[in-house]
């Protein structure tokens, strides 16, 4: 992880442990599949809980210039960890 990001630009989202460990092991199939596969409604509540912290703590998804902001986003992550 790039920690050179200033501490405005970070966000701190709190999980439970179950949902983190399911994460966990979702995330480390995927480095190895081309493909996010979704095995079990175990992996669809975490991701599910996962999408309502991440809505508690964004306000940048209500914003009107969100397009713009999401394709920065991705053109920094890109540039970062390298193009699809």
């Amino acid at each position: 992880m790039d920690n050179s990001e200033p501490e405005k630009e970070r966000v701190q989202l709190e999980l439970g442990r179950d949902e983190a460990v399911v994460l966990f092991e979702l995330l480390a199939d995927f480095q190895y599949e081309a493909t996010l596969a979704i095995p079990s409604t175990a992996e669809r509540l975490a991701l599910h809980r996962l999408g309502g912290a991440l809505e508690s703590v964004l306000v940048d998804p209500f914003r009107p210039d969100y397009l713009d902001i999401l394709s920065a986003a991705r053109r920094s992550l890109s540039e970062q960890y390298g193009s699809e």
